[in-house]
Parts: structure tokens; C-alpha cells; sequence
């Protein structure tokens, strides 16, 4: 089953934001689909880091057991489903990735830092970008305007690939 996570913003001057690099991690609180048990903190995936499915059968970007029914369950970010979250979507839902899950369902995220967003007329690159609050602001000095990402919400939807 594959999870898409949707993202809606505000964007003010902002031509498009993404997550930055191979080693963004993706905080997720995850319900273990046999038994319901809930993550108990957030837990993250990247693309760099894979462990060992158990019994030789492939990598994931994330293998946990649930503490309840000890069952082994993973997550992989489906890689060519990134992608950035730009100023004709501000304010709707777009899928930003998708998670092959295994066993286990995304119930919460959390954006946290490693965001780079580029400034709409100047093409400024931001990087860095801390998103803990669900907004961030700052100043294009190239273009002399204030920047911001504002009123972020997420949502998981069901994906077909």
C-alpha cells in the first residue's frame, strides 16, 4: 500500500519549496496495521539511510518492530514520487512523497527543518528552511520583499503508482 503525504501552504513570494537533499528526514508517527499500535514518538526515514529486511528479502528506508504484536513492518520513500510544493499549488492539498508501507500507516508528520525554498522573481535559494512552527519568514534582499511559507497542513491520501 502506498501513502502519499499532501502538504497545503501559503506561499508569499515563494516560486516553489522542497524538502533539501538525500538525507531529509521524513518525521512520521506510524499505526502498526495488525494491531493499531501507535509510534510512541516521531520516527524518520531518508532516502540515504536503508536497513536490512529480515530473512534477505531487500532494504527499506525504515524496518521497525512493533512493541505490541513484535511484528516487523517497513517504510520506503518511493523516490520518483518527491516532489516540490510550487506557488500555483499555495494553498492546496499536493502530494510532496509517496511511502510504500509495509505493514504499518503514516498517522501524523512532522515538517521540521531541511527545507529549501527559491524566491519567486529572484530565483534566491533559501536553504535551511525550519518549518517546526508550520511557517517561516524572511527577506529576498535581491528583490527587496519579504518571503514567507505560512498556515502548513498535511494530510495522508492513498496512492496508485
Amino acid at each position: 500500500m502506498k501513502t502519499g503525504l499532501q502538504i497545503s501552504a501559503q506561499l508569499e513570494n515563494i516560486g516553489s519549496f522542497k524538502a533539501s537533499g538525500d538525507d531529509f528526514r521524513w518525521y512520521l508517527k506510524l499505526s502498526c496495521s495488525s494491531c493499531g499500535e501507535e509510534t510512541s514518538d516521531y520516527v524518520y526515514c531518508t532516502l540515504r539511510e536503508t536497513s536490512p529486511l529480515t530473512g534477505g528479502r531487500g532494504q527499506a528506508s525504515l524496518v521497525l518492530k512493533c512493541k505490541l504484536c513484535k511484528r516487523e513492518n517497513s517504510i520506503d520513500i518511493v523516490t520518483e514520487s518527491l516532489s516540490p510544493y510550487t506557488e500555483e499549488d499555495s494553498g492546496k492539498f499536493k502530494t510532496i512523497v509517496a511511502f510504500d508501507c509495509r505493514g504499518v500507516q503514516p498517522i501524523d508528520f512532522s515538517p521540521r527543518v531541511g527545507w529549501e525554498a527559491v524566491g519567486l522573481e529572484s530565483q534566491t535559494l533559501f536553504s535551511d528552511i525550519d518549518l517546526n512552527e508550520a511557517e517561516w519568514f524572511d527577506y529576498d534582499e535581491k528583490a527587496g520583499e519579504s518571503v514567507s511559507i505560512t498556515e502548513l497542513k498535511h494530510q495522508f491520501v492513498p496512492v496508485k503508482h
